[in-house]
């Protein structure tokens, strides 16, 4: 077969594409020949490699890692998935309703009431007989009286208190109105990878493997650029390579000490099949294998779920939030999180398409959707919901869909940011409430002519120093929640 470079737009289905280490996909299709590993974390959001050979389906936006791949392109350009997560967010940035502010709605007829008030009372007090000079004075004092400066400080006063709450809580804004769009959440729904689970991958059972053991096979994982490899090594806190070690493109590595041969990579490659099958392993797992002669050892490498999601969860059923995980990773790892966790309702192997159907669904229902996720799949989800939040190790364009990002390991910013949300919510409507119960009262006082335009200041400067005070008590909205 002849090979020859061609733009893109060139490639059509059923054309076959050579696939080099290192290199990124451009199209979707099958592998028709070789074997490797790739990263499809740009699109599924999963960090850990998918083998690929004879059969496998590839993404564009995939990245080879160690062998070279035959590919059948099945789409290409305009029709891959990547371009349909690009089409669901545009489509889904496009349909998000222009969310009408508090401060907004209330301020939309403010200016031509107070307007025509004045007018009216200064009409009114020459018709009884008042000198235009009195008259204009009065209707003047009616301007001053109901300025609305307590109704502009009503919300903005509240929101700036609020997201600094929400910054001491780890919480950033991305949106000028996340805080109320927040507030009205009742339904939440979580990614798994890299959102419920943290971003690094850990050793789970490396209580279980000798010191010496665990530290031989960290020291000889420095020799490999696999994730996997690397979480073992930083585990073990190895801090130098094995000399003479030696990788072995989609198997593992080896080395030797002493005249022991040391390998560590995939169960076939350690001679520890029968070791794999045997053990009760972690479904989320990836495993590993070691050996050191004649010794086998199983390494259970996952992501593990933040330290404090059970307690967040658990808080947020406590506030009659509804719960449930829409994940594209695979079933047995989504079942077992989620029965760690406690939530009962779960999606696997759900596409960026099939997430928006499901907020769609529920929006339907009249639920408030809060989507948190990480990945550049979910982005479309993201901007599809009512309100979302982003951890601050997900994906750049994920985080910039988000209303929100939440920074750290813990999970606790996603409640502490809902409890600010729904207090500087009952703040602001406190506020207007304030500002408009004033001018109930004020206005008409003003408008008996009893009011002279200094008094008149006097009492609108207090109503604003009155809202202000009360913006103030957002600052104590956090609670302990976990």
């Amino acid at each position: 077969d002849e090979i020859s470079q061609v733009p893109v737009a060139a490639i059509h289905p059923g054309d076959i594409v050579l696939l080099r280490p290192g290199e990124r996909c451009a199209v979707d299709g099958t592998v028709i020949e070789g074997r490797s590993e790739i990263d499809q974390s740009l699109i599924t959001g999963e960090t850990l490699y998918v083998t690929a050979e004879q059969g496998t389906p590839v993404y564009a936006g995939s990245m080879n890692i160690s062998g070279t791949l035959r590919v059948r392109v099945s789409a290409a350009s305009e029709a891959t998935l990547l371009a349909e997560i690009a089409r669901l967010l545009d489509n889904a940035l496009q349909a998000r309703s222009r969310y009408m502010r508090l401060a907004d709605r209330a301020s939309r007829l403010y200016a031509p009431v107070v307007h025509a008030t004045a007018l009216v009372t200064i009409l009114g007090w020459v018709i009884a007989g008042a000198s235009w000079h009195d008259a204009v004075v009065t209707g003047v004092a009616v301007l001053i009286i109901t300025c609305p400066c307590a109704l502009g400080l009503a919300i903005p006063t509240v929101q700036t208190v609020a997201s600094g709450t929400m910054f001491r809580a780890g919480v950033l804004l991305n949106s000028g109105d996340a805080i109320e769009r927040l507030a009205e959440a009742d339904h939440v729904i979580f990614d798994k990878t890299g959102t419920l689970t943290l971003p690094d991958l850990d050793v789970s059972n490396a209580a279980d493997i000798p010191g010496e053991i665990f530290e031989l096979a960290g020291r000889l994982a420095l020799s490999s650029h696999h994730p996997v490899a690397a979480a073992v090594a930083q585990a073990a806190g190895a801090r130098s390579p094995i000399v003479g070690a030696v990788e072995e493109a989609g198997r593992g590595v080896r080395a030797a000490v002493d005249g022991v041969e040391l390998r560590l990579g995939r169960a076939s490659f350690c001679g520890a099949e029968a070791l794999v099958i045997g053990a009760d392993l972690d479904p989320e797992a990836s495993v590993v294998a070691f050996s050191k002669g004649d010794a086998k050892f199983v390494l259970s490498v996952r992501q593990g779920l933040r330290p404090d999601a059970q307690a967040v969860i658990a808080a947020l059923k406590d506030r009659n939030i509804g719960i449930e995980i829409l994940s594209g990773d695979r079933e047995p790892a989504v079942v077992a999180a989620a029965h760690s966790l406690g939530i009962a309702e779960w999606r696997a192997g759900v596409t960026p398409a099939d997430k928006i159907a499901r907020i769609e669904e529920l929006k339907r229902r009249g639920a408030k959707v809060l989507m948190v996720g990480d990945g550049m799949n979910d982005a479309p989800a993201l901007a599809a919901a009512h309100v979302s939040m982003s951890p601050i190790s997900a994906a750049h364009l994920s985080q910039a869909t988000a209303d929100l990002v939440f920074l750290g390991r813990p999970l606790a910013p996603v409640v502490a940011a809902i409890d600010s949300a729904r207090k500087a919510l009952h703040l602001m409507r406190q506020n207007l409430w304030l500002a408009i119960g004033y001018n109930v009262l004020a206005v008409p006082v003003a408008i008996s002519g009893v009011v002279t335009p200094l008094i008149a200041a006097a009492a609108m400067s207090g109503s604003s120093i009155l809202v202000m005070l009360n913006s103030l008590r957002a600052r104590s909205a956090s609670r302990e929640t976990v």
